[in-house]
């Protein structure tokens, strides 16, 4: 049988390298639709041309779909949407609001009645083999300790309205298992590519190279935190990319959630003493008080100076750790590079990088 994909969330970096992936994957793939919304319709354009000029004369037809999956149907044109019911056999759902500062009614619209839109649209595939839903292990919210796969619960609390969203929308799609071959994604923070550093957007992670960046005539970098246990959980894009086109294709996976999480995190003081000697070639010395910082940023001048989001700062003292063993399992041998390792790529991308607008993002 000859697989037909539909994606949301294109184009975007994440789709993109999926898309790719899945090509040299599934040999039985031979139609994939794009749903793109009207005011990314030249760039998805461009975003084409530039995957087929890659495949080397692989035959795949792509297809650009003009929807909005905050509407209803998705805004597909009527008469397309017979056809695409009895074509489809695998969706992949990556649209969303990835901001950590992204305004409540904002993160309802897109995260929550998007994916209900999908979720509703899906039930009508005739066809369909596998929905991949990509959610994120941070639906934990402010949940401590040790967080399981197969766990859903809701918190006492979210760090932002991302969270509390995605959590909302995971409730939607963990509904449909019942009715439809489901594989929930939860990646932890996605950074660049762990060999050559290559990322499209300098959030997560990138806050803090921002922050040392911008403050690098100090004589001395302080800790921003004195916490010793929180772990931050930053996988590459590379090990989300492999592991995902995977799963999406592993019969067994059906019905199943993943977290796809460095199963050996650095602690905060690692990522933080990491950064500062390559970027600044120093070790840290003190600290400055979480609440001191917390404060500094609540003032929008100062945080758009530093490049930081007063979010990112959560991540540095919460103290959860996902358990990944069931990926671990299904994964067969695909597993997530040293962070380590790849902080030498990740810091050389973004030296190449920083001044260009188009990797920044826009401090709210």
């Amino acid at each position: 049988m000859e697989h037909v994909y539909l994606f949301t969330g294109f184009p975007g970096f994440i789709s993109n390298q999926l898309i790719m992936e899945l090509l040299m994957r599934d040999d039985a793939l031979n139609k994939i639709y794009l749903l793109v919304l009207p005011e990314q319709k030249i760039k998805a354009e461009a975003e084409i041309k530039s995957i087929e000029n890659e495949l080397d004369g692989a035959k795949v037809v792509f297809e650009m779909v003009i929807g909005d999956i905050t509407k209803e149907n998705l805004d597909i044109p009527f008469e397309l949407i017979h056809n695409l019911q009895q074509e489809i056999t695998h969706v992949f759902h990556l649209a969303a609001i990835y901001d950590l500062a992204v305004p409540e009614k904002i993160a309802q619209l897109v995260n929550v009645v998007g994916t209900k839109h999908v979720n509703e649209w899906v039930k009508g595939l005739t066809k369909l083999k596998r929905y991949t839903y990509f959610s994120t292990a941070y639906v934990a919210g402010n949940r401590e300790g040790f967080l399981y796969e197969h766990e859903l619960v809701f918190p006492k609390s979210f760090k932002n309205h991302y969270e509390w969203t995605k959590f909302d929308a995971e409730l939607l799609v963990e509904e449909l298992k019942k009715e439809v071959p489901i594989t929930i994604i939860r990646p932890g923070i996605v950074k660049g590519h762990s060999q050559t550093g290559q990322t499209i957007k300098f959030d997560g992670p990138y806050f803090i190279l921002n922050f040392l960046d911008r403050l690098s005539f100090l004589p001395l970098f302080p800790y921003i935190t004195s916490e010793k246990e929180t772990v931050v959980n930053l996988v590459p894009i590379d090990y989300i990319i492999q592991a995902t086109a995977y799963l999406a294709l592993y019969k067994e996976s059906a019905g199943k959630t993943y977290h796809l999480t460095d199963p050996n995190p650095c602690t905060e003081t690692e990522v933080y003493e990491l950064f500062v000697g390559e970027l600044n070639e120093k070790k840290p010395k003190g600290h400055v008080p979480m609440i001191l910082s917390q404060a500094f940023l609540t003032i929008r001048p100062v945080r758009t100076y530093l490049g930081v989001e007063k979010e990112a700062l959560d991540y540095f003292t919460w103290k959860g750790r996902f358990d990944s063993t069931e990926a671990i399992k299904d994964l067969a041998g695909i597993v997530c590079p040293n962070f380590r390792d790849g902080v030498p790529a990740m810091v050389d991308f973004y030296l190449r990088y920083k001044n260009d607008k188009e990797y920044q993002n826009k401090i709210r």
